[in-house]
């Protein structure tokens, strides 16, 4: 199970344009409210989760995606229930996953520390001892996968896809919503 979280204030593209392509690959994929069942992004669009914090099963857990959004981010780091899933996540060896703003959070847990990433770019200097790749628009590094920006969610998601199924089923979902 993925489980993507929504915090008030999240980037809708960053977390919606995810969601979408790994469940055109047959992903399962949940939209968890950190801040309740329907969540407003950063451009006030709501958005009704399909669980609540509480009920994320960290036993089915594959992966967990933090999109950004600073108001999305400042709703995770509120959250103790979101910042133990993602340590959990972590410390389980499961796939953590974060966007933009995102991986500053992942930053502040120590998840980053050492690791090639990617954030947004006002965000780098919030990175801690991240190994910055800044030219890119997303990045894995083990379990770890970071991207730039809304303007990356599209090879941020095909990333998460490729992490999850393999290459070959990102080329088929890239195929299918012909990216040119």
């Amino acid at each position: 199970m993925v489980y993507v979280l929504l915090g008030t204030g999240f980037e809708e593209m960053e977390a919606l344009a995810p969601v979408d392509l790994m469940r055109r690959a047959g992903i399962d994929v949940l939209t968890v409210g950190v801040t309740g069942k329907i969540v407003y992004g950063s451009h006030n669009i709501g958005v009704e989760a399909d669980i609540l914090l509480e009920e994320m099963d960290l036993t089915q857990l594959e992966m967990i995606v933090l999109p950004g959004g600073l108001g999305g981010v400042a709703s995770a780091r509120a959250s103790q229930g979101a910042m133990d899933a993602l340590k959990f996540a972590w410390e389980n060896d499961k796939f953590v996953a974060a966007i933009c703003a995102g991986p500053t959070v992942l930053a502040d847990l120590h998840i980053t520390d050492n690791k090639q990433a990617t954030c947004f770019p006002s965000c780098e200097n919030q990175m801690g001892s991240a190994l910055m790749n800044n030219g890119v628009p997303c990045i894995r590094d083990g379990k770890l996968i970071t991207g730039a920006s809304a303007g990356c969610a599209i090879p941020f998601a095909l990333a998460l896809i490729e992490a999850l199924k393999g290459e070959e089923t990102a080329n088929a979902i890239q195929k299918q919503i012909v990216i040119r």
